[in-house]
């Protein structure tokens, strides 16, 4: 999942495409597991949701409402990590079957996807690209760039933008999604560039149809009045200007998290040609147990990134005994076990260290 596009000005002349083979056991057993777990358990889902909304929202509270700072500081990092966590369901609900998790994307939206502006249609329709096989890895990808080829500046930048999500998101449900009702031209900007949860610039979003464009209009039209209302609150001193400032402070740190999740998410080596699957795999990033800050900042099966491209329709909370599983069924010169790194630190420096080749 991603916020922030970045231009591909830093590329070098010389781009690399990543070619291996697939590796037809590993795909096998895959194949094998995604039958075994690929039923979805509601319980899990809407307890995990609830249980993180209600650990964000009221710790928000308590950062708003107490007069110390120390509290409204530690209150905010709690806020931050359970709003982070509850946004991270929007994964799930662009790769579920809502007829297996009935009204879960619609309370999600309610809950989650309407308060922080990222409502559901700006990552379905999007997010499956991501996985089109014959897309990962090139232009057509709206969740690749090629980061690991670029300049090194572009790394920090990448991160550093994302703070400013939530502004940008406010401009673009108060004042973008109003206006562009007015204006047919307008309206396919918004649709096409500032619609979509995305890093490549060069992504270019179709227009919705049908059921898919009904719902849309109905979310986006709750969402646009949630941003109205939330800045005339701010404007008018119904809302401090304190207040204000800690929920986008908050947002901001959410945002901020999410893009160094999805900086370590890939290895971003690959650049033009399609890739095969192994190689898709390979692209990608496990961290498993015994690391346990990753359940922090890659929450809701997102530290099993890697496994999550070969067994995408695995709901979440099956991809570790699926991890498990299928490092036992696989030989120990697998490729399957070469995506699995110990956690942030050393992800970081990988990507850093591949930014300062020169090609």
């Amino acid at each position: 999942m991603n916020s922030i596009t970045l231009d591909r000005a830093g590329m070098p002349s010389r781009a690399k495409t990543i070619r291996v083979a697939d590796d037809k056991a590993m795909l096998r057993a895959a194949a094998e597991l995604t039958r075994t777990h690929s039923q979805a358990r509601p319980g899990i889902y809407w307890a995990d949701l609830i249980a993180s909304v209600v650990i964000g929202y009221g710790a928000l509270a308590v950062a708003i409402l107490t007069p110390s700072t120390g509290v409204t500081i530690a209150a905010s990092v709690v806020a931050m990590l359970g709003l982070y966590r509850a946004m991270s369901f929007i994964h799930e609900v662009s790769h579920m079957k809502h007829s297996a998790l009935p009204g879960f994307r619609a309370g999600w939206n309610a809950l989650v996807g309407v308060p922080m502006l990222i409502p559901s249609f700006m990552y379905e329709g999007v997010h499956n690209l991501h996985h089109a096989k014959t897309r990962y890895g090139t232009v057509e990808d709206p969740e690749y760039l090629p980061l690991a080829l670029m300049k090194p500046w572009t790394l920090p930048l990448f991160i550093i933008v994302s703070a400013l999500a939530p502004v940008a998101l406010l401009v673009r449900f108060a004042i973008l999604s109003p206006l562009s009702m007015l204006s047919p031209t307008l309206r396919r900007i918004v649709v096409e560039r500032y619609s979509a949860l995305a890093i490549n610039p060069q992504f270019r979003r179709r227009m919705p149809e049908g059921d898919a464009l009904r719902l849309w209009n109905r979310i986006e039209s709750v969402a646009s009045l949630w941003a109205i209302g939330l800045i005339a609150l701010a404007a008018t001193g119904v809302l401090s200007l304190r207040s204000f400032a800690i929920i986008l402070a908050v947002a901001s740190a959410v945002a901020v998290l999410n893009q160094v999740r999805t900086l370590v998410a890939h290895l971003w080596e690959n650049e033009g040609e399609p890739m095969s699957v192994t190689a898709q795999y390979l692209d990608s990033v496990n961290v498993p147990p015994p690391a346990l800050l990753p359940a922090l900042w890659a929450p809701v099966g997102l530290r099993y990134h890697a496994l999550h491209h070969l067994l995408p329709s695995v709901p979440y909370h099956a991809l570790g005994a699926a991890h498990r599983q299928l490092t036992a069924m696989v030989d120990a010169d697998s490729p399957y076990h070469k995506a699995s790194y110990k956690g942030l630190p050393g992800l970081v420096a990988k990507i850093g260290r591949s930014t300062m080749v020169r090609r």
